[in-house]
């Protein structure tokens, strides 16, 4: 082989070298930018005032979106308050200040039970009524036409953990969800051409670590929900994995594989104490902060939400209150009197990088 003709081969591999570790140093390198808008919903350990100002003062400096997430509220519809009413008085205010700090607002609507996926909500069961019935679905489509239009948000959730109420619910319930949403999606879209709708599942549940085991596939409810145009996630890994580092890289692309759809984490946590032999630390909840944010930079998420800032004091509940709330209360990433946890730090440091999203 001639000299030149080495010379040139040895510099070809010498470059093909120097880009291999420079793209293998790269890779290693924390992202400096974030794809993904932060927030939390108004939270707080007990439901007063002042507690909740407080909360919000803290969590707003560290966030640039905002969730409002509830049931309808059944029983104060059902009293005779106008959807309209409630929706002002318990909403508007605080949109408003969302509003001067140029927040993205998220809504979103459960028309079932949030805290049993296998029910209606206990105000319908109290009644004797259920989202099966066509007068309940008219009442939800009420409301959610009355928060759209009074609050405009720019994204709204119709339904909430779809594949989970789907799996876990008589399937009357289910349909009466499907159909909800559904008309509920042709009644908001034909006065509001803004707000992006979506639905959520469960991640945790798809993956199967909720449940028996199986993995449960989410392809049914892009079938069912058509309108998606965007796709909420919850997941509460903590549940099935024993730390957060075992969470695989791809547990949110690879349930949208093929779907060039934009997805965000609609709710989510890791406890910072052990509940019903589920094994949480601080520790472990700072980590989970830190794989949560590697897993949305593999999906490109759009927004991440923590729905609880603070702890919840457990002793100042109503003792009408599901006791599986006990899972959910220690997921604050301030404790019930506002100290700082590990995953506060965590949190911050991923706020601080540059945010590089499209809206």
């Amino acid at each position: 082989m001639k000299i030149i003709e080495i010379k040139r081969l040895w510099f070809f591999f010498l470059i093909c070298s120097v880009l291999f570790i420079s793209c293998s140093k790269e890779s290693e390198k924390p992202l400096n930018t974030r794809t993904y808008r932060m927030g939390f919903q108004s939270s707080a350990p007990r439901i007063e005032f002042d507690l909740v100002i407080q909360s919000l003062h803290l969590w707003e400096q560290r966030a640039d979106a905002a969730m409002i997430t509830t049931e309808v509220p059944w029983d104060s519809l059902y009293n005779g308050m106008s959807p309209k009413t409630y929706v002002i008085n318990n909403y508007k205010g605080l949109v408003d200040y969302y509003r001067t700090k140029n927040f993205k607002l998220w809504v979103y609507i459960d028309p079932a039970n949030g805290l049993n996926r296998g029910s209606d909500a206990l105000a319908l069961v109290a009644r004797h009524k259920s989202i099966a019935q066509p007068d309940v679905q008219r009442l939800y489509r009420r409301f959610t036409f009355v928060m759209d239009s009074v609050l405009q948000p720019d994204h709204l959730g119709l339904a909430l953990e779809t594949n989970l109420i789907r799996g876990a619910s008589p399937d009357s319930i289910y349909q009466g969800v499907k159909k909800a949403a559904n008309d509920a999606a042709i009644e908001v879209r034909a006065c509001d051409s803004h707000a992006k709708l979506s639905v959520s599942i469960q991640v945790d549940y798809a993956w199967g670590k909720l449940g028996n085991g199986t993995p449960n596939s989410i392809a049914q409810d892009f079938t069912d929900f058509p309108f998606i145009e965007e796709l909420g996630m919850s997941s509460y890994p903590y549940f099935g994995f024993d730390k957060p580092q075992d969470i695989p890289l791809d547990y949110y692309s690879k349930l949208v594989i093929g779907k060039l759809l934009p997805v965000f984490i609609s709710e989510g946590g890791w406890s910072s104490a052990t509940v019903n032999n589920f094994t949480g630390t601080p520790e472990k909840q700072s980590d989970y902060i830190n794989r949560q944010a590697q897993l949305l930079d593999q999906v490109s998420a759009i927004a991440v939400f923590q729905l609880t800032f603070t702890d919840i004091d457990i002793s100042a509940l109503p003792p009408n209150v599901p006791s599986n709330i006990t899972l959910f209360s220690y997921m604050g990433l301030v404790d019930k009197d506002f100290n700082p946890k590990p995953a506060l730090g965590a949190w911050d440091a991923i706020f601080k990088r540059s945010y590089s999203g499209k809206d």
